[in-house]
């Protein structure tokens, strides 16, 4: 009886590697997360946000709705004012415009 206890004894000194060992696939996990998703991502919010800085008036941009409009006023840091047809100005935030088409003051 007294030499089982001696083995269970001897047998939970060893768990401190056997816990890493079964969290070595979480780590793993999370490191392929964060390459594949989170990282790519955040480089896409980036560059969102910076095409939407970058605009000005005469820019011709394609909103998250899907309408195409010229950028007639920046108004402030949240909204914009786009004309999307003859004498049809809409106020819009920055946020929802998806895609720049044109960046020039030209008329075609």
């Amino acid at each position: 009886m007294i030499i089982n206890f001696a083995y269970a004894q001897a047998a939970g000194a060893s768990g401190g590697q056997g816990l890493l060992i079964q969290l070595l696939p979480l780590i793993l996990i999370f490191v392929v997360f964060y390459f594949l998703l989170i990282r790519p991502q955040q480089k896409r919010v980036k560059q969102h946000k910076e095409m939407v800085n970058s605009l000005k008036v005469g820019s011709l941009v394609v909103t998250s709705g899907g309408i195409v409009g010229k950028v007639v006023k920046l108004n402030d840091d949240i909204f914009i004012t786009v004309n999307i047809s003859d004498n049809v100005d809409v106020k819009i935030k920055r946020d929802t415009i998806v895609e720049l088409l044109e960046n020039s003051n030209q008329k075609n």
